[in-house]
């Protein structure tokens, strides 16, 4: 009788500790979710605020409790701005630390580099860089199934300036474009639309990622005397091209950036040389300026209020994007947990998610989820700060 009670104390202690111990009941386990994110090397501007929005919210979140009760755990990886990186951390986040979903990489080179790997693992993916061809397969014209992005797609920030020069009867346009995966889609979308919005293109100039100065190109452009200038990069060569642009003279021509302007650091760095030129930015980088009925106001507010407190320093446009990103992944991780596939069908009919940079629609024929006349305001700098166009 003895030797029987001991077994079944033996068995409830032993039973008890399998609790404790098992991954699929222990209560403190985590929600795993990857990032990738370009925190150093020649986009770190894209990729810190990044990072740092992402660190923001997990602790956020944790401390109020994780997601039903189970901890967030972010797992971060710095893909320097190289696509071989981010597809090798991509792979691992993947296969060896499984995540449940992947937010990231920042560059539309590195999301076009790993998108086959969230296809080929069935892992949910939402990329922080602007390219259609993220989510749009061009053979097929159909949406990636597993890949979603959440930056304006370069097609939308191409129609919102293209909309503008419109009502201001501006018909001759120059365009200038850097050689990154950024540069050559958005001049690919300005050539497109042009004929929809009687824009003659005038002349086309390209430089490189690295180039120092665009002094050549610009003196071409004068030359020609276009109504109006638009350049598409990231990185210093946006700066570098606006400081060019002003020591010609050629302030009388307006200069038009994308949407890869969208921080304040940029304005910093051009030191004046800034002041005038315009782009198509969301609602989060003037939050201050929305009305108080506007459905971003309390989120992008809120963000800001966040950020600048515990970094002392302004919130970019890039920020934003982790944060849409991250947000949709966890509302998904809320309702339906660490199933791959869920999540993937729970982002897929994501309606009404209010963002920073929008309110996302997500469908199966839209895997970005906004429109151009919504997610975006022209925006122009003026006394060193962002602006609304009026």
């Amino acid at each position: 009788m003895k030797t029987r009670k001991m077994a079944i104390i033996i068995t409830v202690c032993l039973f008890g500790f399998g609790l404790l111990l098992s991954p699929t009941l222990a209560l403190s386990e985590s929600l795993k979710v990857g990032a990738v994110f370009s925190v150093t090397g020649p986009a770190s501007f894209l990729g810190d605020p990044e990072k740092k929005t992402a660190l923001m919210l997990q602790e956020q979140i944790n401390k109020a409790g994780g997601i039903n009760g189970e901890k967030l755990e972010l797992i971060i990886y710095d893909t320097e701005g190289d696509a071989t990186k981010a597809n090798l951390a991509v792979k691992k986040l993947i296969t060896q630390n499984k995540v449940c979903a992947v937010i990231g990489p920042s560059r539309s080179g590195s999301s076009m580099a790993v998108v086959a790997l969230a296809e080929q693992y069935k892992t949910p993916l939402i990329s922080a860089a602007a390219s259609y061809k993220i989510v749009t397969d061009e053979a097929t014209g159909k949406q990636r199934k597993w890949v979603f992005k959440v930056p304006q797609s370069d097609s939308m920030a191409v129609e919102a300036l293209y909309d503008h020069f419109k009502k201001r009867g501006i018909s001759k346009v120059a365009i200038m474009s850097g050689s990154t995966g950024f540069g050559k889609s958005g001049r690919g979308e300005l050539i497109k639309f042009a004929p929809k919005y009687g824009i003659t293109i005038v002349a086309d100039e390209m430089f490189g990622f690295k180039d120092t100065d665009m002094t050549a190109q610009l003196a071409k452009i004068k030359g020609i005397a276009p109504q109006a200038i638009v350049s598409w990069s990231i990185g210093p060569t946006q700066v570098i091209v606006i400081r060019n642009w002003k020591d010609l003279g050629m302030t009388n021509i307006p200069f038009f950036q994308s949407h890869g302007f969208g921080s304040r650091k940029n304005i910093k760095m051009a030191a004046g040389a800034a002041e005038g030129v315009s782009a198509p930015l969301g609602a989060m980088n003037t939050p201050e300026a929305l009305s108080e009925n506007h459905p971003q106001k309390k989120v992008t507010m809120q963000y800001m209020k966040d950020y600048m407190a515990k970094y002392n320093e302004p919130v970019a446009s890039f920020g934003g994007h982790a944060w849409d990103a991250l947000m949709i992944v966890v509302n998904a991780l809320k309702a339906v947990g660490c199933d791959r596939a869920a999540i993937r069908d729970y982002i897929e009919n994501t309606k009404g998610f209010v963002g920073q940079h929008g309110v996302f629609n997500f469908s199966p024929e839209d895997h970005n989820g906004l429109n151009w006349k919504d997610a975006f305001n022209l925006i122009v700098v003026k006394n060193g700060d962002w602006a609304l166009v009026k």
